[in-house]
Parts: C-alpha cells; structure tokens; sequence
C-alpha cells in the first residue's frame, strides 16, 4: 500500500513435469525432474521494473540449461484501493530439447486487482505468440499424432500462432500481529483462481510449476502433469486451483508453506493435482 523501490533476488528449487517425446512411439511421458531458478529483479517505486529468470533442468546428474526469460514491466500503485499493470517476456528457450516446448515465444500480460473488499477479485489476461519455425515443428508433431491415431495423413497449412488465457481469482489475507514476539507476525492466504483461454500449444507449460507475482502477491500455476496437446483454436476452462499460502516473519526473516490444488479441465485422467511448496528467506 505505499510503494518503495526494492530489488528482489531468489532461488527456486522445486520439481516439475516434463513431456519427452518418445523414440518408439509418438505419445509424450511425463516426467518429474527438479528445477533450480535463479531470478532477479529490480522493481522502482515509480512502477517500473525489470525481471530475469534462469531455469536449469536435473537431467543425467548434471544441471542443464534449458531456458531464461526477460520481463520488463510497469505497474499502477499510487491508488490504495486497486492496482493494475502491464509486462511483456521474451522467452530464450534452447534449441533441440528432447521434451515438450511451448512454441510461444512472446507474452503480453496485464492484470487489475481492487483492494478495498474484503475479497481481492483479480482479473489478468495473457496474449502469447511465437516464430513460424518453432510453429511448424509443433504443428506437424500434433498433426502426426492425431493422425496417427486415425489412420491415415493429410496436409495441413494452418499458421495461427497465438494463445490467449484469462485469469480470474478472489483472495484475502488473514493477519496476527506480535504472535510470539513484538516484531512477529504470521499471514495466512486462501485463493481460488480460474483459468480459461485458448491453450493451443499447453500455454507456458515449458516454466516453473508455479510462481508468485511479485507486485501483486497472487499465485498462478504454470504446469500441470497432464499436459494437452491441440491445434484446434477455441475458448475453453484450463484449470480451478485452490491455493492456501502461509506465512510465518519475524524480524528479516520469513517462511511461506503454501499447498496448491489443481483441477486441470483438458486432461483425458487423472485432472486432480496437488503440490506443496516452501519458501524461505531474508529482507534487507
């Protein structure tokens, strides 16, 4: 509620699902591997900001590289009843990776969320594209799986490369200051969002399994163990995900358990999901 300029450094290290292509079939296996994230970021009390994120896959006993992302940003703050912003990624995403990649390269986001009720309604939509080349592979890779399925081939020449996805999502914070000591206080955060857009190529599917957005405090989840591969465009529920995030601080330092549950609408099994998670750190 009063803005300040900070800098923001983390490390995330977490699991999460990979789709591999397999070499005796063309079906995708999901599998769990862990991440480490390095981020960084720089937030000015005027609004802008600037955020970098580094993600490194566990695969053969070694940390690999597999993509880094670039978020310039502005954000609305000068009104204690809402805030509103916009941001733009470019995603580098290395090239001849053996599991599933989004195709979208690019994300233009913007989400408004008013403060004065006792739920905080959120609303924030995303509009991703990418290169043609990355398109293509991903078209002919669903292509040929839909076929293969039905048993027989066709040409196809459709070049639509976009996503759009909507957010919708009502929070509240429950505070109790000076629990065990004077410079104490324990938060605690339950969130129901609902995600719907068009989900072409499985939107952002190649992040992290979840993030906090920094300026407003809200959790999104980016990836499912499911994952639904479609090249038919329409608008369609994604996901309804309860999030309960806890907070315990005193002095610099914090922790924040927070359990997340996930209804993943597309998936053909198992659409119900669950994940904890912990963060921990220190503000200087």
């Amino acid at each position: 509620l009063s803005p300040h300029s900070y800098t923001q450094a983390a490390l995330t290290i977490a699991p999460s699902f990979f789709n591999y292509k397999s070499k005796e079939s063309f079906d995708l296996t999901a599998t769990k591997k862990i991440i480490i994230s390095p981020a960084f970021g720089y937030y000015h009390k005027g609004g802008l900001g600037i955020t970098a994120v580094a993600s490194f896959l566990s695969d053969q006993n070694n940390f690999t590289f597999y993509q880094f992302a670039a978020t310039p940003s502005y954000d609305y703050l000068k009104n204690k009843d809402l805030a509103t912003g916009i941001s733009y990624t470019r995603y580098f995403t290395k090239d001849s990776l053996p599991f599933y990649t989004s195709p979208l390269q690019n994300e233009v986001s913007g989400y408004f969320i008013y403060r004065r009720w006792w739920f905080k309604p959120m609303v924030a939509v995303s509009y991703g594209w990418g290169s043609h080349s990355e398109y293509q592979e991903r078209e002919e890779y669903i292509t040929t799986l839909q076929l293969r399925r039905r048993g027989y081939t066709r040409i196809n020449t459709k070049e639509s490369i976009a996503d759009f996805s909507v957010i919708t999502s009502v929070r509240h914070d429950f505070y109790w200051l000076n629990v065990f000591s004077w410079k104490d206080h324990i938060r605690l955060t339950p969130q129901l969002s609902y995600t719907s857009g068009s989900q072409k190529f499985g939107f952002n599917q190649s992040s992290n399994t979840y993030t906090t957005v920094p300026r407003t405090n809200t959790t999104v989840l980016y990836s499912t163990e499911n994952i639904y591969l479609d090249d038919k465009v329409y608008f369609q529920p994604v996901s309804l995900t309860f999030f309960l995030r806890t907070e315990y601080s005193i002095g610099k330092f914090y922790i924040q358990p927070q359990l997340v549950l996930d209804y993943y609408f597309p998936a053909e099994k198992n659409k119900f999901s669950s994940l904890l998670t912990f963060n921990t750190g220190f503000i200087f």
